[in-house]
């Protein structure tokens, strides 16, 4: 969803006529999206931001501004804190970002706002995505759950849904832009359509998915295990754009844990839904998120969740060591874990998910796979010379050398697996079918404006960074 909202910040940006700055130059704008989920994401904003202060002193004219959640936690503390910010926004006004460094410009001094509800849904702001094949479709914004490790809630506020009409109309106007793959987004996209009156909403707009003609891969992030019903695995199985990959946080394996976190379910309802998952998708790629060391978690707690992950079979898992989010429930409890505990059993529990990872991955070798190509998906494509992307149901693919030069991001390519890996899979045999999409040329074209530009002599422009997943 940070993600989402930096392409709306990019997008507002152009409109107003900024536009991206190149690599090698100091940018005349920089806008940090922040997040504040763990307690990390303070001191990199504020590491970064110290990084930013000789730039901007001998760059006359610059302005920073910080946006999202820690913006909307922080609020002045941001400005109090390194005083050469510019604009502090919230998640709740991002469209507000272009008359606040207008008016900080004009003014000489920060500006700071926070609104506490929504004004513009995200998603009618212009947008400059990251890819062509591949955009991101918010259908709700805010959370109704009570997580008492969770600080989204309060930063993100209550669950607004969208009109269904008006997602598709925007999935339908992204496929006519080239766009072969969306991700519906929303804090619990299985309570979609709750505030309509309509609990059965998300399945209907799965269903509603597969009938748009050009969208060939449909996903969803995140769903919650207290509202999957049986509606919704019946639509992922009978809607073929929809991929056979499910995300769903099981956050700890532990009964009492879970009661703790206040997360309405139990580990038997969890099994039961992945279950009645691959009873219909035999198949299907299933990922999780666990925190490890919640308070009062004892060694008990940490092998019912070792035992869950076991039976679970992940094929993968967003593992965390539990971190305390001040203004949380889960803060002032009592049973903090020590720290070298909460390593231990972090690593205990990264070793049995890579050892269930690779099982399930080396299975695979010989099998076809159907691959959208993604640029920067492998971080050492650029020193190899291969391609990589994802198969349909989520898993990253690395593609042979010897094939790469003929592909392009946003092409789609069906061949074998080689090898398997704990984090990925390797298919560096010949190409079995090489299909060229539009988002594809879209993406030549996009390279060879440039290079055109460059030879023309055309003058370089400053203005924010080119923003990347």
């Amino acid at each position: 969803m940070n993600v989402h909202d930096s392409e709306r910040i990019a997008g507002m940006l152009e409109a107003a006529g900024y536009v991206p700055a190149a690599t090698d130059v100091t940018p005349d704008v920089v806008v940090f999206n922040t997040c504040a989920v763990r307690e990390n994401a303070d001191n990199r904003l504020y590491g970064n931001l110290g990084q930013m202060y000789p730039a901007k002193k001998h760059h006359p004219g610059m302005q920073i501004a910080v946006g999202g959640c820690l913006a909307q936690k922080d609020r002045a503390t941001i400005t109090e804190r390194a005083p050469w910010v510019d604009v502090v926004f919230g998640t709740h006004n991002l469209h507000r970002l272009p008359v606040l460094l207008e008016r900080a410009r004009h003014n000489a001094a920060a500006e700071v706002e926070i609104v506490e509800a929504l004004e513009v849904f995200p998603s009618a702001l212009p947008s400059r995505r990251s890819t062509h094949h591949s955009a991101w479709v918010s259908i709700s914004v805010g959370c109704d759950n009570t997580c008492t490790f969770c600080i989204v809630p309060s930063l993100r506020g209550r669950e607004a849904d969208r009109r269904p009409g008006g997602v598709l109309a925007e999935v339908e106007a992204l496929v006519a832009d080239g766009v072969i793959e969306i991700t519906l987004l929303g804090q619990n996209v299985n309570s979609y359509g709750r505030s309509l009156g309509d609990p059965g909403a998300f399945a209907k707009l799965l269903h509603a998915c597969g009938t748009i003609d050009g969208l060939e891969r449909v996903r969803f992030t995140s769903p919650h295990p207290r509202d999957f019903t049986d509606d919704v695995i019946e639509a992922m199985a009978a809607t073929p754009n929809v991929c056979p990959q499910l995300h769903m946080p099981l956050q700890s394996g532990s009964d009492a844990v879970l009661r703790r976190m206040r997360r309405s379910y139990r580990q038997e309802r969890f099994l039961g839904i992945l279950e009645r998952v691959r009873a219909v998708m035999p198949h299907a790629a299933i990922t999780t998120d666990i925190i490890v060391g919640f308070p009062g978690e004892t060694e008990a707690d940490f092998a019912d969740t070792l035992r869950v992950v076991r039976e679970a079979r992940f094929a993968g898992a967003f593992t965390f060591q539990y971190s305390a989010r001040a203004g949380t429930p889960a803060a002032a409890m009592d049973g903090q874990v020590d720290p070298a505990a909460v390593r231990d059993r972090y690593e205990r529990l990264v070793a049995v998910q890579d050892e269930i990872s690779w099982v399930g991955n080396r299975a695979l070798v010989g099998q076809p796979v159907e691959v959208l190509v993604v640029e920067g998906e492998g971080r050492k494509d650029a020193a190899t010379g291969r391609r990589s992307g994802r198969a349909r149901d989520g898993r990253l693919v690395h593609l042979g050398a010897p094939s790469a030069a003929l592909i392009r991001p946003g092409d789609v390519v069906r061949t074998a697996v080689t090898r398997g890996a704990p984090h990925h899979l390797v298919a560096d045999g010949p190409l079995l079918a090489h299909r060229r999409t539009r988002a594809g040329d879209l993406w030549e074209a996009e390279r060879e404006r440039p290079a055109a530009a460059a030879a023309a002599g055309a003058p370089t422009l400053l203005g924010m960074p080119a923003l990347r997943r």
